[in-house]
């Protein structure tokens, strides 16, 4: 069925300023009749790359491999139907909903990379059933790096993105479907081809209106098998990362553990 201008709906995006970022941007300015985005804008002064010579080496291997899925669109494609308010990173909860009224005015609401938010913020999204991309496969890995620990975990089957509407808890609200990739190259390239996995089947999904027809599924707590913060990932374990002999093709998908998943070939 063609979409038409007509029944587009409003959507407002919570994100960020890399490349997937921008990418997914662009995708959804296609998908919508306006699209208000807040981004948060991060520095190389902000991010993880300056703080050891391991992480270092671990974010240029994962930028090469963004650069391939996502080398065209490193900047947002202006549009007359994009308004975007520029933040400093970190700074979004200092917002008041008065001083982002503007860009609450939308039919649907998606959280993806932006900083975690809290407060009359929070409430308002869950509210109005916002959706958060989690680069993860939830229940099994929730928090920070979830990617990298199902790999590191020698569990390549459970690496993927998580659709789930937004909740109090991190990564924890009800899951409307994963997304996965069978792009297995490079550990790198397989944890990044899942982003574009989830970022590709959101905005077809949101076209042709099917994401607004799943039913959402809770998540069994008991199934986690781990919740990471960011100071988890630190130089000793990728050095061990480094080290590993990792065979991303040891364990094959189980359709079991997974939630209407869509897959990236």
């Amino acid at each position: 069925m063609r979409i038409t201008q007509l029944n587009k709906m409003n959507i407002t995006l919570f994100t960020s300023n890399m490349k997937r970022h921008n990418y997914f941007i662009n995708l959804l300015s296609k998908v919508s009749k306006k699209l208000y985005v807040v981004q948060e804008n991060v520095t190389l002064n902000d991010n993880h790359q300056k703080k050891s010579i391991l992480k270092k080496k671990y974010y240029n291997k994962l930028n090469i491999a963004q650069n391939k899925f996502f080398k065209n669109n490193s900047r947002v494609i202006l549009k007359r139907n994009i308004k975007i308010l520029s933040l400093k990173s970190g700074d979004l909860n200092n917002y008041s909903l008065k001083a982002l009224s503007d860009f609450l005015k939308s039919d649907l609401y998606i959280l993806f990379g932006c900083s975690y938010i809290k407060g009359k913020l929070l409430d308002f999204l869950i509210k109005k059933k916002g959706i958060s991309l989690h680069m993860g496969l939830s229940p099994y890995y929730i928090g920070s790096d979830c990617n990298f620990w199902a790999i590191y975990d020698n569990n390549p089957h459970l690496v993927g993105a998580t659709i789930h509407y937004l909740s109090k808890k991190n990564d924890s609200g009800p899951i409307l479907y994963h997304a996965m990739s069978n792009i297995k190259t490079s550990v790198f390239e397989y944890s990044m081809s899942t982003t574009r996995s989830c970022l590709n089947s959101l905005a077809q999904k949101i076209k042709d209106k099917s994401i607004f027809k799943i039913k959402p599924s809770n998540q069994k707590r008991k199934e986690q098998i781990r919740y990471t913060t960011k100071d988890d990932f630190n130089e000793k374990i990728i050095g061990k990362f480094f080290k590993k002999k990792i065979n991303l093709k040891s364990k094959d998908f189980d359709l079991k553990l997974l939630k209407n998943p869509y897959f990236l070939k």
